[in-house]
């Protein structure tokens, strides 16, 4: 299956923080969207690998991606060497993607800036035909994305660009709601964490109104790129 758009993430949660209203808006606009995790999220504070799992499946629904997977990388541990740089380039070259989404390049947790460079380093990679891979046994071609964008996550990193989500917001808080081990719930006996906390619920909305606010519209989500962006003409900016 190929698709136009491939967003990665360090946990199954990341993606739906922060770029899930745009993942919806592109699917709206006829787009193949795919996702898939890096590990499983099992070293977090609260819930299981399972619970996170079923949550996954049932964001994956929420936003309508076309597919989703699971590396099965470790948690707090995989490392950005050749043999993780292969499995991305699997990924990378069985659905062909025009666009990938990835990590935030720097934040406070560990895994998102090495999921960055991780897949941004396995992107240039999979362009190049004398790195061979198989996948279920069948040789498979090289495959380079045309763009690379990084979401924005914990951290209020400048972005290059913004989103106009203003119609996909609500579609964003249910599928990052999915993930209800995760996040904030006053009757929960689970340990507080960063991201449990009402704040930090609340900042899903609030951030991507001050995006919004930016750009004269309701609601925005930011990226950071690896490359000077190009438009035909300066009518292309809003």
């Amino acid at each position: 299956m190929k698709l136009d758009i491939l967003a990665f993430g360090a946990h199954p949660d990341d993606v739906e923080l922060g770029c899930g209203a745009t993942i919806a808006k592109e699917i709206s606009l006829g787009k193949k969207v795919g996702i898939v995790d890096l590990t499983r999220g099992e070293l977090g504070t609260r819930g299981s690998a399972e619970i996170r799992d079923n949550e996954a499946a049932k964001a994956a629904k929420i936003l309508g991606v076309s597919v989703r997977e699971n590396l099965n990388f470790r948690d707090g541990f995989f490392v950005n060497d050749e043999t993780h740089q292969l499995e991305i380039i699997k990924m990378i070259r069985k659905y062909q993607p025009e666009i990938v989404l990835c990590n935030a390049i720097d934040d406070r947790h560990i895994d998102h800036g090495k999921g960055s460079k991780l897949v941004s380093d396995a992107c240039f990679l999979s362009g190049l035909r004398r790195i061979e891979t198989t996948l279920e046994g069948v040789h498979q071609t090289e495959w380079r994305p045309k763009l690379v964008y990084h979401y924005i996550q914990w951290k209020n990193i400048e972005p290059d660009f913004v989103v106009d989500v203003s119609d996909f917001m609500q579609i964003k808080i249910d599928a990052v709601m999915a993930y209800d081990s995760q996040f904030y719930n006053p009757n929960s006996n689970e340990p507080i964490s960063p991201i449990a906390t009402k704040n930090f619920t609340e900042s899903i909305e609030y951030r991507a109104k001050d995006l919004g606010r930016l750009i004269f519209a309701e609601y925005a989500e930011g990226f950071t790129v690896e490359r000077y962006l190009a438009v035909n003409s300066l009518a292309d900016l809003k």
